[in-house]
């Protein structure tokens, strides 16, 4: 019975972490690129992820590109005059020993005439790339998800 357990374990742990995905360039680490399932008349998309800077100097991301869109900017959402509002921003900063948390209501990349609605389904993925002033160009995948991630109540962006 426990040999049946462990197989059994062994086959579902993989699924557990199926959408967990991180990329390392230099001393930055990007963890789990994913956007929300959306339905298919959207025009747009957003993108959202989690950068680590282990390294003892700042860099910033200066910029993303993805195929699968005509433009993609670098927004955050702000509170102007008690309402909340999204504003596209140049670059953002990344502090040395310290997180930036891109995610709904904070820091995120707005994905602008999408050009390929196909991979935008729940399991799907598709390319996006981040450039840093320093770390230089980072590829990723980003997973397209039905929900967002349970821990997406903690997001705050760190300056």
């Amino acid at each position: 019975m426990l040999n049946k357990l462990i197989v059994v374990a062994t086959l579902l742990l993989p699924a557990c972490f199926a959408n967990a995905h991180e990329y390392k360039a230099e001393e930055l680490e990007i963890a789990h690129p994913w956007s929300q399932e959306l339905p298919p008349n959207a025009p747009n998309v957003a993108a959202y992820f989690v950068i680590h800077n282990e390294g003892k100097t700042a860099d910033r991301l200066l910029s993303v590109d993805s195929p699968i869109s005509g433009d993609a900017q670098l927004h955050e959402h702000v509170m102007q005059n008690d309402v909340m509002k999204m504003q596209h921003v140049a670059a953002v900063d990344i502090p040395a020993g310290g997180e930036v948390t891109f995610a709904p209501m904070a820091y995120h990349v707005m994905l602008l005439n999408l050009k390929d609605r196909s991979l935008l389904t729940d399991g799907k993925r598709f390319p996006m790339t981040l450039h840093f002033e320093k770390a230089g160009d980072v590829k990723v995948e980003v997973v397209v998800q039905k929900q967002a991630p349970e821990d997406g109540e903690k997001h705050a962006h760190a300056q």
